[in-house]
């Protein structure tokens, strides 16, 4: 990974959260407008220019503005990025949820992937070690403007019952970011192998529940909430480890 200056992290971290925010490639004047960096437009596009050289932005093709690519997106989420925790609120209305169903493995899997999607306004996704899957919340998608793509939504779409896709995926990254078991995995665009899920991404965190292990996590836009959606999704795993223990 490229040492960045303080500059480049700078910009890196807000052109990341505009584009989360507004799915929309970032421009230096909405830079200089929107954020205090201290430096003229000229200075940011030089050093938008050398960001996209070093492959942590990408160009629009539409405009002048750039967005993250998935090493950007990855770069901000494990070094820029401060996870929201959950309430306490939070945490027990996702516990009462699914406690009922503590003592029927299966059944506490489903309530929580459904409950996951819910919460985070994605499509969530969970598998067993018998090679079960899971999927639940995919209308979520079609809220998001990158799902307004037909091939990108009709992809998605086809690989719901896919269940060699996903675990193929899960297998291919399972020691690939780290070795640590209790790590989030993000797997975002292209790192997905298939042309039309570029603009998606996957987040997923793995759980053991007695003799189940398995995966839990969601499917939506490369520009998730992270700070949200990461802690979320790494709560229902605790959750469905810890409720069955």
């Amino acid at each position: 990974m490229t040492d960045l200056t303080q500059r480049q992290i700078k910009i890196l971290k807000c052109i990341t959260e505009e584009f989360i925010e507004t799915a929309e490639a970032v421009g230096s004047e909405t830079l200089e407008r929107k954020y205090s960096l201290g430096v003229s437009p000229a200075t940011i596009r030089n050093e938008m220019s050398s960001l996209t050289q070093l492959g942590y932005l990408k160009k629009s093709h539409s405009s002048s503005g750039r967005a993250p690519t998935s090493m950007g997106l990855k770069y901000y989420v494990r070094n820029l990025m401060t996870p929201k925790s959950l309430s306490i609120a939070e945490e027990i209305g996702a516990k009462e949820k699914v406690w009922d169903y503590r003592n029927e493995f299966e059944k506490l899997l489903k309530e929580s992937t459904r409950e996951l999607a819910s919460r985070t306004r994605s499509m969530a996704i969970s598998t067993t070690d018998q090679g079960l899957l899971f999927t639940y919340g995919a209308s979520n998608l079609l809220e998001e403007p990158e799902f307004y793509n037909i091939d990108v939504t009709k992809t998605v779409l086809s690989l719901i019952d896919d269940t060699s896709f996903w675990f193929d995926v899960i297998s291919k990254t399972a020691g690939h970011q780290n070795d640590e078991e209790h790590l989030i995995r993000l797997i975002i665009g292209e790192d997905l192998g298939m042309e039309h899920l570029e603009p998606c991404g996957f987040i997923y965190q793995r759980y053991q529940a007695g003799p189940h292990r398995g995966i839990v996590g969601v499917i939506g836009p490369a520009r998730f909430h992270y700070r949200k959606v990461i802690p979320m999704v790494d709560y229902f795993a605790q959750l469905i480890s810890e409720i069955t223990s």
